[in-house]
């Protein structure tokens, strides 16, 4: 199986396949394809100097000094690309950024070791590009669950999951709530460009038939973005707005942090919307952090992200808004849910 092969030959079957990324460890860390290993013909030191080699001398000086790097690690390379064949029993495919040098040496010496290889054509640029043209072209139709903070709307998605729709967490790809205060418990978030690999690969695995739920979020969700063209096919959509009593939705925001025992990653989160909350409410949450009083503090932040929700709910496209009320159970909304969306779908 020495031969070169397209991404959509790939993505037909990406189980079939064990991905080996030959790119520098700060590349892959950058994005990289979702369940790929990283074995590095060059770190990033070594890819440093080659380049700029390569850029105030000539090609051919740059390549005599990435075999001398390259020339010390085959025997490696070549037993760990042996060792992820064994293990994964998948075929092998390897790739780097353009599907150039690095990856075509990688190649020769895993095909010249006796092992059946390919080659991804274009490397990991075009499956970028294929990513794009993906959302470019999504025709599948696609219902958001919108609500004021607190709502449960991450819950009600679960919910509408277990009652047999298809869902995309796009929060829980992000490892970000949403909000100011939505990194609080959750771990480091990806690159931009991971996640948009991540919600490429949890849209690849849905059936583009049928609809796909997603939470209404913010172009941005902490310090990621939604890819454009998802984005704006997102705000062209069925929106659905559930109404929740609000000691409920203070109630379930006082869980969500419940655990936080720093006060001082709830005064961090309130700074980062200082101007908008306005000095007085801002003053007051903070002292109501002080005095142990979390339930005010709440309150003050639910008052505010009510407010925006508002205004956002106002520029959504005319005509696409369905209100759901009152929703406090998350299972009962599932199901209120999926009976409008049927109604809308049909």
């Amino acid at each position: 199986m020495n031969q070169a092969v397209a991404i959509g030959e790939v993505l037909r079957d990406r189980l079939a396949w064990q991905i080996i990324d030959v790119r520098s460890p700060s590349e892959y860390a950058t994005g990289h394809i979702p369940g790929a290993i990283n074995l590095p013909l060059f770190s990033d030191e070594e890819r440093a100097k080659v380049g700029t080699l390569y850029k105030q001398d000539s090609p051919e000086t740059a390549m005599h000094l990435g075999l001398e790097f390259a020339g010390a690690k085959m025997a490696d390379l070549v037993e760990a690309i042996r060792t992820q064949r064994d293990t994964s029993g998948k075929k092998l495919l390897i790739h780097c950024w353009r599907g150039g040098k690095r990856s075509q040496a990688v190649h020769w010496l895993a095909s010249f070791s006796g092992m059946e290889v390919s080659l991804l054509t274009g490397g990991y640029k075009q499956y970028r590009r294929a990513l794009h043209d993906f959302f470019a072209q999504l025709s599948t139709p696609l219902m958001i669950v919108g609500g004021c903070t607190g709502s449960g709307k991450t819950e009600v998605l679960y919910a509408l999951k277990a009652l047999g729709e298809q869902i995309v967490d796009l929060e829980k790809l992000a490892h970000h709530k949403g909000s100011a205060f939505g990194g609080i418990g959750e771990a480091k978030q990806p690159t931009t460009e991971q996640f948009e690999n991540d919600v490429f690969e949890a849209f690849r695995q849905l059936n583009p038939e049928r609809p796909i739920w997603l939470e209404n979020e913010s172009k941005s969700i902490g310090r990621v973005y939604v890819p454009d063209s998802l984005w704006h096919k997102m705000r062209a959509s069925q929106l659905f707005t559930i109404q929740v009593d609000r000691p409920i939705r203070l109630q379930r925001v006082m869980r969500y942090y419940a655990d936080v025992n720093d006060v001082r990653v709830l005064r961090d989160a309130f700074e980062k919307i200082k101007k908008r909350l306005g000095g007085l409410d801002y003053q007051h949450a903070l002292d109501a952090l002080d005095s142990g009083n979390l339930t005010h503090a709440a309150s003050i932040a639910l008052d505010y992200y009510d407010k925006s929700y508002t205004f956002q709910l106002g520029n959504w496209v005319e005509g696409k808004t369905t209100i759901i009320a009152p929703c406090n159970d998350v299972h009962d909304t599932a199901i209120q849910l999926k009976k409008a969306s049927k109604k809308v779908y049909s």
